[in-house]
């Protein structure tokens, strides 16, 4: 009978480089194929709004109010400037007024936010929140081009 050596068997390997290159050109080919289906931001199409003439409602015709808001916060309603102490009291108040109107003649309000380019985000959502108090559901935003 033929014995066996065990001390053979116990004898330590070492580190096998062989799988370990495998491994490594796999992962390397699955980023050099993975890679080429990535898509850059700026090649993504996108259109972005423009400052234009808004569109109107097709066969409406309405009031049509501008709100403006300036960099530093001052409103004016059609070119007339409100008084800064109170603008937004005066604001509700015209737009109340509007919407009466608009009932009563059964025309529709058409109100357009121009907002400058630096105006704060809050102004531009208290204004919206003063419009929408009276009840105005026409509502546009037109945005100012950067120069």
């Amino acid at each position: 009978m033929k014995h066996i050596n065990h001390r053979a068997t116990n004898e330590d390997i070492g580190f096998q480089i062989a799988p370990m290159i495998d491994i490594v050109f796999v992962v390397l080919l699955f980023f050099m194929v993975k890679i080429g289906t990535r898509q850059i931001e700026s090649q993504i199409p996108a259109q972005l709004p423009i400052a234009e003439t808004p569109d109107y409602i097709p066969g409406m015709s309405s009031l049509e109010e501008t709100v403006e808001i300036d960099e530093n916060g001052a409103l004016s309603h059609n070119q007339e400037i409100l008084d800064p102490s109170r603008d937004l009291t005066q604001l509700k108040d015209r737009m109340h007024r509007l919407a009466l109107q608009s009932r009563a003649d059964k025309t529709p309000v058409l109100v357009t936010i121009c907002p400058q380019s630096d105006t704060s985000y809050s102004r531009i959502v208290n204004v919206l929140e003063a419009v929408q108090s009276s009840g105005i559901t026409h509502l546009t935003l037109s945005v100012t081009p950067a120069l």
